[in-house]
């Protein structure tokens, strides 16, 4: 087994891939409109999909919001220095919402932006050697 996508309902398609292209730099890797159901699948990663994850947005044509609950957490990505992650998020119009710093009862180095539907992405900073998070 391995591990393909995770979805995400999105009510701005074009806000939402200008987000995960332009600020987080990720690549629209393929997009297909579904006419007869009314929604877009757009699907964006680092990667090919046949050798990572990515993720799928999922625009329902009807729907503007989604109420995003209390169970769902946050996408996460490794960076180099979770500082420039967020400086550069800021410079491209993107928000942070918990700036770069240990985590709590850790020394590893998080923070959190967000997307344009609420959802969090929380950045990782790489730690050297055989360290994990």
């Amino acid at each position: 087994m391995r591990l393909l996508h995770t979805m995400l309902r999105v009510g701005d398609l074009e806000r939402s891939l200008a987000f995960y292209t332009d600020v987080l730099g990720m690549r629209l890797l393929r997009r297909k409109d579904y006419p007869e159901g009314r929604f877009t699948l757009a699907f964006v990663g680092y990667g090919e999909e046949s050798d990572t994850a990515v993720i799928e947005l999922t625009h329902n044509w009807d729907t503007d919001s989604y109420d995003l609950g209390n169970a769902y957490g946050h996408i996460a990505l490794e960076v180099d220095d979770a500082c420039a992650a967020c400086d550069a998020v800021r410079a491209k119009g993107g928000k942070v919402v918990r700036e770069a710093g240990p985590m709590k009862h850790g020394s590893t180095v998080i923070a959190f932006v967000e997307d344009p539907d609420g959802y969090k992405v929380e950045f990782i900073q790489k730690k050297s050697g055989d360290d994990t998070y």
